[in-house]
């Protein structure tokens, strides 16, 4: 299929796109559109920002132009992809084609949702919790269901919402077609489409774990300690729109803070901001309004900003996969833009296993972030006051020992010569004055007796000689009659 003109579809899905300027299909657009319209299932895989939205939107209106009884269902993982999806959907129906549509998702109001789906909205997008929600209310019918749109599969089976997408499937009738689009392929979810396609046809463009070829990726290896000031460098180098993923919602909230104070145009989007504030703070990042946006992984997937020049990896995620998505957000649909990643020595680990996941070639060593982080840290020499009192006590111990170890010495031995000079032939009058005393007491019973035996006149401890004392190697040749006076008490 080389342009849009030359495929099977109303006239007026036509004209909606020549006014979008949307001529030439892009891989994955080109290989599912002709199989959509034949109404066979399709099972999707392709590199993030290659245009998936385009290639289930346009099969979907095309249907409901021609069948005007059949509804549509889009469920997305997150409140921001599904809002992304309905905004290209309406951007594509044009006041002829006049199907009305339905955003079902948290954070917004139940009576507006509520009011668009009286109006027979054909069109219903929105995540599998909110899609519940109304199905149990009864507020939402999908027995005319016709047509069935799995966005981001892969992402909402990680964000736990298998069993709410069966749910959802329970209300589908059985004649219906399901297109399955994902940006990688586990096992779980084709598993799921084994349960719920019909014979699907299989599409897939390039290697859903290899980014796009025009995203430059760089790495920087810091310190902890010193990762924020590497940031405002960045900031300061580089021109454009910057995002910047942290791994928590705090981390991004404080940070978010620190730079507002320092005068830098910044935001923050997490999954603790209700759907009016993501709303306002991707507007004014995609109007050009805020030049920095401060995210967590909410927004690593479906975010479609073409002003995003740069992506930097203040931390690395917790899945090797959520990498490749997170650096998808720049270079989309066509253009050039650049990554770059912050790695410190509790990265490598991490680091290994996404570029494992992108090169399967990639052999990991272990001990280079380690090596390289050393001999940084030896040219730069940061404030450490352990090695420097380290390095002191040492300098000071070599330096006295040097200076007075010599001295030490002469002193010693003439202290030495001195005594025994005073003391020389004086023994007796050294043992008189210095004798050993045997004790000291305020017992009045004690006055008057004799020395103890142990000790002789002079106050030295006589000798005793064992030969003559009778010891006892085992109970068995112990005395009868011997009995200890300690344990001689009866008891009461």
């Amino acid at each position: 299929m080389e342009n849009f003109r030359s495929i099977k579809i109303e006239e007026s899905l036509k004209h909606s796109l020549s006014k979008m300027n949307f001529f030439k299909p892009t891989p994955i657009q080109g290989m599912a559109i002709p199989v959509a319209l034949e109404g066979k299932d399709i099972l999707g895989t392709a590199q993030t920002g290659t245009g998936k939205t385009l290639a289930f939107s346009i099969p979907l209106i095309n249907k409901l132009i021609l069948d005007k009884n059949a509804f549509a269902l889009v469920m997305c993982p997150t409140r921001e992809l599904a809002s992304q999806v309905m905004e290209a959907i309406k951007s594509i129906i044009s006041d002829k084609i006049n199907i009305r549509t339905a955003l079902l998702i948290g954070g917004e109001s139940m009576q507006k949702q509520l009011k668009q789906l009286s109006n027979r909205s054909r069109i219903i997008v929105g995540t599998p919790g909110r899609i519940n929600d109304h199905l149990k209310r009864k507020s939402l019918n999908l027995s005319a269901m016709k047509y069935l749109v799995l966005d981001e599969t892969d992402r909402m089976l990680d964000m736990g919402f298998t069993p709410q997408i069966e749910m959802v499937l329970k209300f589908v009738p059985k004649d219906h077609q399901t297109l399955l689009f994902s940006a990688t392929l586990p096992q779980n979810i084709l598993k799921i489409s084994e349960r719920y396609l019909n014979n699907p046809e299989r599409i897939s463009i390039g290697s859903t774990s290899i980014p796009v070829a025009k995203i430059k990726q760089e790495t920087i290896q810091v310190f902890k300690e010193n990762k924020y000031n590497e940031l405002i460098d960045q900031f300061l180098s580089r021109k454009g729109s910057i995002l910047v993923f942290v791994k928590t919602k705090r981390n991004a909230d404080k940070m978010v803070k620190r730079l507002k104070e320092e005068g830098h145009s910044v935001d923050a989007i997490h999954g603790d901001l209700r759907q009016s504030k993501r709303d306002r703070v991707i507007n004014s990042f995609r109007k050009g309004l805020k030049r920095i946006l401060i995210a967590t992984d909410v927004a690593a997937r479906g975010l479609d900003i073409p002003l995003i020049q740069h992506v930097i990896n203040f931390d690395l995620p917790q899945v090797p996969e959520d990498y490749v998505h997170r650096i998808g957000r720049t270079a989309r649909a066509g253009s050039e833009g650049s990554a770059l990643t912050f790695l410190t020595l509790d990265d490598r680990s991490m680091w290994n296993s996404i570029k494992k996941l992108i090169d399967p070639n990639f052999k990991p060593t272990p001990n280079s972030l380690r090596k390289n982080l050393k001999i940084k840290r030896r040219g730069k020499r940061p404030n450490d006051k352990k090695r420097k009192f380290r390095e002191k006590k040492k300098f000071n111990f070599k330096d006295k020992r040097k200076a007075f170890g010599k001295g030490r010495r002469d002193r010693k031995e003439r202290r030495e010569e001195k005594i025994d000079s005073v003391f020389r032939g004086n023994k007796k009058f050294f043992k008189k004055k210095f004798k050993k005393e045997s004790g000291y007491t305020n017992n009045p019973k004690f006055f008057g007796k004799k020395m103890s035996e142990s000790y002789s006149s002079d106050g030295e401890k006589k000798k005793f000689d064992f030969k003559g004392r009778k010891k006892f190697k085992s109970r068995k040749n112990r005395s009868k009659k011997f009995i200890f006076k300690k344990h001689n008490k009866k008891r009461r």
